[in-house]
């Protein structure tokens, strides 16, 4: 039995949140904003993403409020930051079921270096650590693409804070 196309009339929250994230690009999307990603060729770049999709997930994005746009660049908004432990445990999960070689990506907390667990809680300080305040490293099961990337990928292969913008 073929699913309805849309669940926005739907009595469950699950139903709802996917009508905004549950398309295919759009977490993708949103994990490369968190990155630090901002303008459309970079996101275009980084994703390989068909433009006119790109143009449509952003705009929707920006209407649901999950990303602003301003001054030509796409930023995180607090319903968007919200989305963090989601990204975080999906990425989690997908580590634990299919990267043979370890963690693509390595969670840090800024402030006193301290590794992040699978919940984004803190070895050092025991804290539970916002996205802001988080450094991401290249993981051991990290496959860099080609050997001479772009400025930008080049920039996501090092460590850095998360949300913090690409230079």
């Amino acid at each position: 039995m073929a699913l309805p196309s849309t669940y926005a009339d739907r009595n469950c929250s699950l139903a709802r949140a996917l009508e905004i994230v549950g398309e295919r690009w759009t977490l993708l999307i949103v994990r490369d904003a968190f990155l630090g990603i901002s303008r459309f060729g970079d996101f275009a770049t980084q994703l390989g993403i068909p433009r006119a999709v790109l143009t449509n997930r952003l705009k929707f994005l920006v209407q649901e409020d999950v990303l602003a746009h301003t001054d030509g660049e796409y930023r995180l908004t607090a319903k968007g930051v919200q989305l963090w432990p989601i990204l975080r445990a999906m990425m989690t999960w997908g580590d634990d079921h299919y990267s043979p070689n370890g963690e693509k990506r390595t969670f840090w907390h800024a402030a006193d270096n301290g590794r992040l667990d699978a919940e984004g809680r803190c070895a050092t300080c025991g804290g539970l650590v916002p996205a802001a305040d988080t450094r991401v490293d290249p993981g051991p099961g990290f496959e860099p693409g080609n050997a001479n990337p772009d400025p930008v990928s080049a920039l996501l292969n090092t460590p850095r804070r998360l949300m913090e913008p690409l230079a």
